[in-house]
């Protein structure tokens, strides 16, 4: 076998496998969202039940729960730069503490379009009495640190990324890890479209078609190759 025949042999070979790979990767990632579909279904078929420990939402991820005690709407977080059918905006975040716990748990009361006006926020007070609510249990999909900011700063405080830790030295408070998607019935909230998960598992499966049929058309043209090497 001639070196001018070998090479493109090699890369085609490492290509093709690559090409297979990525198919396999989404198809993967289909699965882990198909996973995670299941959790939530099995998670939200049972009553509601109504959470008073903080520490018993650590293994209730995707599970809507009820809680009763009250919001620091003194301690709120504008989360920038999200993206809500196509327009730009902001989530609310207000820490909500239950009755008799010290942590207080983020609750994302909605979306807020910026309507093109980024020197204005729209009015997201609220009252501090007491009140239940039913949210769904999250928790952030990263860590990112958050820029420094100054001791004298004031609220609602705008962030670019969620990092409980940072958060919580910023507002004075201890917060929980998880935070709660305020329901879409809930009074006190905003625009609503919760998503519990990025992406779609149809989209996966169709990346993974795209990536095996580029496979299969390079490995016809490596065939073809082959043969009319073989020929001379």
């Amino acid at each position: 076998m001639s070196l001018r025949f070998f090479l493109p042999s090699i890369l085609i070979a490492a290509t093709f496998a690559f090409l297979v790979s990525l198919g396999f990767w989404q198809l993967d990632r289909a699965d882990e969202k198909r996973s995670i579909e299941t959790s939530i279904k099995k998670a939200n078929t049972g009553a509601v039940e109504l959470i008073a420990n903080e520490g018993s939402l650590q293994d209730k991820e995707y599970y809507e729960v009820r809680l009763q005690g009250n919001y620091l709407s003194d301690k709120q977080f504008i989360y920038d730069n999200q993206i809500v059918n196509q327009v730009s905006g902001y989530y609310v975040l207000t820490p909500y503490t239950l009755e008799g716990q010290s942590k207080a748990i983020l609750i994302n009361r909605g979306f807020i379009p910026w309507n093109g006006r980024r020197d204005k926020l729209a009015d997201i007070f609220i009252e501090q009495n007491a009140r239940e609510i039913k949210v769904q249990i999250s928790k952030p999909l990263k860590r990112m640190e958050l820029k420094s900011t100054d001791s004298g700063i004031e609220f609602p405080v705008l962030i670019q990324s969620i990092d409980l830790e940072e958060m919580s030295e910023i507002a004075g408070v201890d917060f929980s890890n998880v935070i709660g998607l305020l329901d879409d019935n809930s009074q006190d909230g905003f625009v609503r479209k919760w998503e519990p998960y990025t992406g779609s598992i149809e989209k996966h499966i169709g990346y993974a078609i795209q990536w095996f049929l580029m496979a299969l058309v390079l490995a016809i043209i490596g065939i073809r190759i082959g043969i009319k090497q073989r020929k001379k």
